[in-house]
């Protein structure tokens, strides 16, 4: 029998990152998010919201990453697998619950790490078009009362003239 389990949220941290050092040296970051919903009621025509907590485990030096760089609010996209959990309470009551098994965290813009995290990244420089002006840098006249105020002069071409009447 064929099965598939894959699981791809996007949602923000309902609260900071919970993150362990496990005896075997494993290292787990459980995470908390919510995500919404927003729908119009046919019957009603209200805009309805409706909200989806979901807990993710997420392993290994991602788990490190998701402690250092996520906190309540952070704004996520979780991809992994879902997960049923079974066990016994303290007081003896079988309990259980689905999870999701992260296998990538992806944190997002406009989140409440996006400035910590957009240092981090690397950029692609684009190279200059080869149309541009070259700036030539304007001298500031001598004198003890005037200061250089960085400004730049371009040496443009003029613009484009026709003999159109318009």
């Amino acid at each position: 029998m064929a099965s598939y389990n894959r699981v791809i949220l996007m949602g923000n941290l309902t609260r900071d990152p919970d993150h362990k050092q496990l005896a075997s040296g494993q290292a787990l970051c459980r995470l908390s998010m919510a995500s919404n919903r927003q729908f119009k009621n046919r019957q009603t025509g209200v805009m309805v919201q409706e909200v989806c907590f979901v807990d993710i485990d997420v392993w290994g030096p991602q788990a490190d990453s998701c402690n250092q760089y996520l906190n309540k609010g952070s704004n996520v996209l979780v991809e992994g697998r879902l997960k049923f959990d079974t066990w016994q309470d303290n007081d003896g009551q079988k309990r259980s619950k689905h999870f999701i098994v992260a296998d990538r965290v992806t944190f997002l813009q406009g989140s409440a790490t996006a400035s910590q995290t957009d240092e981090q990244q690397v950029s692609v420089a684009k190279p200059a078009p080869a149309t541009r002006p070259k700036a030539v840098a304007k001298a500031a006249p001598e004198s003890t009362n005037s200061i250089n105020t960085g400004e730049v002069a371009f040496k443009d071409k003029p613009a484009f003239e026709d003999d159109l009447p318009f």
